[in-house]
């Protein structure tokens, strides 16, 4: 059990769990579902760990009243989920499959039904297919394609979700899928990133814009993956290294919905996006959104290395370093979560923070049909912890969701990595709750009942 004083407490905090659509509904062809990038790419050879799939994934589209069940009983007000694009809209644009639309009103409604708060992401990776045959995120074209996309789903469930973000984790999906390739849609090459982020931050905008025509009541967020990057040394160079890829992973998007624009003066090679920038982009790039939500799960320790092109960088692993680490082989470090909130509102003073993912992977074993994840018990102790002293010490954090509900698929990696507060056997896609699940459920119920300044036991 850890000990530490939570402040005064928050009844209006958000605690949640977040989940995406093709990493957990499977179903991918079924009722009508057009196929995705992820779809085709999971299903080439060679790309996806142990050649692994998201076909069915948690068959989440069957059983989400389970695992709704399963947030209701642990208590767990708010639950984070995506739309997948191509299942209401198949080709992209046109007309609406409506038996995507029904399942959405299903499960929304039966959210409502168990007193649980949906929070939809509009986008988590997942552009229909037939788009990417004519660019995808490479085409300017998709701003208006995905206008039409968040109207679509906006107009219809802006009566019962009044929570929104519009991307997740651009620069993943945009590094990731459009310049490294190992990612959906396995793209490679500056080119392609460039354009890729111009029209991913216009967008990023345009759907907060869209959202808040339609429904002036509703928060509109949108969520940034962050790492606390330091330098290896007190070096110069090293401390150069540092701020570039600081400027890559942390400052990319946030900067252009805040006028700032994009950090060129820090990574120079971020030049090459003025190119794609037209008369007026400026003003199109802003968007004041109602909260920033931050994915943090590590830090990163960075040296200069001339051998990496354009950012002159190089990671220093944390095997290297000694240090502990999780099954993605990334450090355990809680006081990078706590940096990154005191970073971020030191730069950029938001007005509302929520922690829209935080969670770990770890190797999970089934012992008398239990699982005691001590390691991942910790590590959500600790780095809630580290949430919570910033948010004693000023800091406007007004939720936190873990990452994620239910051992999924994740992405590159397959089902390897174990991140869920619910263990999944794939074979038979029976449920346990781990202990991380009931530690969880057990903080939230102290931390909202504790008068104010008593310590919080976990």
């Amino acid at each position: 059990m850890t000990e530490f004083t939570a402040g005064e407490s928050d009844p209006n905090f958000k605690w949640g769990v977040s989940t995406a659509a093709y990493q957990t509904e499977g179903a991918i062809l079924t009722d009508g579902k057009g196929l995705s990038i992820w779809d085709e790419f999971s299903n080439r050879p060679g790309k996806i760990y142990n050649g692994q799939n998201g076909n069915q994934a948690c068959d989440f589209y069957h059983r989400y009243p389970e695992d709704l069940t399963i947030i209701q009983q642990l208590g767990i007000p708010n639950f984070r989920f995506s739309i997948a694009w191509s299942r209401v809209l198949p080709q992209g644009v046109g007309a609406p499959n409506q038996a995507g639309i029904d399942f959405y009103d299903r499960l929304i409604d039966s959210c409502l039904e168990r007193s649980i708060e949906p929070w939809i992401t509009l986008y988590h990776w997942d552009l229909p297919a037939i788009l990417q045959q004519q660019g995808g995120w490479t085409n300017r074209d998709v701003i208006g394609w995905f206008t039409e996309y968040v109207e679509l789903v906006a107009s219809h469930f802006k009566d019962r979700v009044e929570n929104w973000m519009v991307l997740n984790e651009p620069i993943v999906f945009t590094g990731a899928g459009y310049f490294l390739g190992i990612h959906a849609p396995g793209k490679r090459g500056m080119k392609n990133f460039s354009s890729a982020v111009h029209h991913a931050a216009l967008c990023q905008a345009e759907g907060g814009r869209v959202i808040r025509d339609l429904h002036s009541s509703a928060q509109v967020g949108t969520t940034f993956s962050c790492s606390l990057v330091e330098p290896a040394s007190s070096s110069r160079r090293d401390v150069r290294a540092a701020q570039r890829v600081d400027a890559l992973l942390n400052r990319m998007f946030i900067e252009p919905s805040l006028g700032r624009g994009y950090p060129i003066d820090q990574l120079p090679a971020l030049a090459r996006l003025e190119k794609h920038m037209k008369s007026g982009d400026e003003e199109l790039l802003k968007f004041d959104f109602d909260f920033i939500g931050l994915q943090c799960y590590t830090r990163e320790v960075v040296r200069h290395s001339w051998s990496m092109p354009y950012l002159f960088a190089r990671q220093v692993s944390p095997h290297k370093r000694g240090v502990p680490t999780t099954l993605m082989g990334w450090e355990v470090c809680e006081d990078s979560i706590y940096h990154i909130l005191k970073n971020f509102h030191r730069r950029y003073h938001l007005k509302n923070i929520i922690i829209t993912e935080n969670g770990a992977a770890f190797a999970d074993s089934v012992r008398c049909g239990e699982i005691n994840d001590y390691e991942r018990q910790q590590y959500l102790s600790n780095h809630i912890q580290a949430c919570l002293r910033a948010k004693q010490e000023g800091i406007p954090l007004s939720g936190y969701f873990v990452w994620t509900l239910t051992d999924n698929f994740e992405w590159a990696e397959g089902y390897r990595p174990t991140f869920g507060l619910v263990h999944i056997n794939f074979q038979t896609q029976k449920r346990i709750i781990k202990q991380s699940g009931y530690l969880y459920a057990d903080l939230i119920q102290q931390y909202l009942k504790q008068p104010k300044g008593q310590n919080v036991n976990i």
